[in-house]
């Protein structure tokens, strides 16, 4: 039996079953009746007691900004590649702790700047193989005339060093239709997929770029489209006709904007439900973690599906595939069904329900690869001597979650 087998022993499905799941060579093994697939004289299989559990296919954040991440509170932040590389770990790590084992961080380039913080990231990408997928958006800020001449050629030089996707915001270049049109045409060129910001707040533009993307070979995701919420239901319902009809991902927001997003983040700014409702994948990401766009952002998967559903823009298993099934989608990876075949990215929280652990899901095991890689615990505890704990109404003194 291989040394890389691992059985989860007891935790509950989202469809209610409680079962064992065995895990070998990076995917789902088999599912089975709790007992049905080790036992204790199995060899070289380890266990993981997950009784008490929820286990759901891991989320993966599509919208991060890990190179500006944590910068909120103090000086300007450092842009040598010593300080991107460790501000990059961190906000990775930080998110793969709440869950994300897949990440697609969105990076400046050209200006300033030039490449040094997609290197650094390309180089984090490499450090953490075997604990996450990282992936990185290269991003512009002017692209047509001549003032964006030297960004082309960074960006052309981004495609070819391993920049998985083209972004930037078009509607902050004074040529957007212009910017649109060479980010197209290098995504083609380079075999990369496209990832935007934009507010979607012109009906014209927005369906110009629904018509481009159609032809995209690679897939095309735009956010956080909050400008749609502006809009005359009828217009907007029309533009996300489009989108559904172009296949266009449209990645939200719900924690908050990040620093290209024009303000227009939060949990109440994009229209998903309306987006959903016309077939549109609708995907959450997270935004800013901690730097000058939200510093108070966390970055957290369940935090955006929790605000998703607690504000009725989607029901509880809509948001939490929106940072699970549709994030991963967005990033042009294969689906997780907690099946076997399916890959071993999975998710362990402390509860019984997607519901109850959107609202107080403390507790992570998180899983990728079919490894553990990270846990976060918490305990509870209701202060009190032995003779008063709870008043005397049987209450807990303490409790997980």
């Amino acid at each position: 039996m291989p040394d890389d087998r691992l059985v989860l022993t007891g935790p509950r499905l989202a469809d209610g079953r409680t079962v064992d799941v065995a895990l070998s060579a990076g995917r789902i093994a088999a599912v089975g009746t709790p007992g049905s697939l080790a036992g204790p004289a199995a060899e070289g299989v380890d266990r993981v007691d997950l009784t008490g559990w929820l286990l759901l296919p891991a989320p993966a954040e599509p919208h991060a900004h890990h190179d500006t991440a944590l910068t909120a509170a103090g000086p300007p932040p450092e842009q040598t590649p010593t300080a991107l590389r460790r501000r990059v770990t961190e906000a990775a790590l930080a998110q793969l702790g709440h869950g994300a084992t897949a990440q697609r961080t969105h990076v400046r380039v050209g200006d300033a700047v030039g490449l040094t913080a997609l290197e650094a990231v390309l180089e984090v990408r490499r450090s953490l193989q075997g604990y996450a997928e990282l992936a990185a958006v290269a991003v512009p800020r002017v692209l047509t005339g001549l003032a964006g001449a030297e960004n082309r050629a960074v960006l052309r030089d981004a495609a070819k060093m391993g920049a998985g996707a083209l972004g930037g915001a078009p509607d902050l270049d004074p040529d957007p239709a212009g910017y649109l049109d060479i980010v197209l045409g290098l995504a083609d060129e380079h075999g990369c997929a496209i990832d935007l910001h934009t507010e979607a707040d012109d009906p014209a533009r927005l369906a110009r770029l629904a018509s481009a993307a159609g032809a995209c070979r690679f897939g095309v995701a735009i956010g956080p489209c909050a400008g749609l919420s502006l809009l005359p239901h009828d217009v907007a319902a029309q533009a996300a006709d489009r989108l559904a009809a172009a296949g266009v991902t449209v990645v939200c927001l719900p924690q908050g904007p990040c620093g290209l997003s024009g303000g227009g983040g939060g949990s109440g700014g994009t229209p998903a439900r309306l987006l959903a409702a016309a077939g549109v994948p609708v995907a959450a990401g997270g935004g800013a973690l901690r730097d000058v766009a939200n510093p108070v952002g966390r970055g957290d998967p369940l935090e955006a599906a929790y605000q998703l559903a607690s504000h009725g823009a989607l029901r509880p298993a809509g948001a939490y595939a929106a940072v699970s099934g549709r994030a991963r989608a967005a990033l042009g990876l294969p689906d997780v069904r907690i099946e076997a075949g399916f890959p071993a990215e999975l998710l362990a929280v402390r509860g019984e329900t997607v519901a109850g652990a959107l609202s107080l899901a403390y507790s992570r095991v998180v899983i990728h690869r079919g490894r553990v890689v990270s846990r976060t615990s918490a305990v509870r505890e209701y202060s009190g001597t032995p003779g008063d704990a709870g008043g005397g109404h049987g209450l807990p003194r303490q409790s997980t979650g």
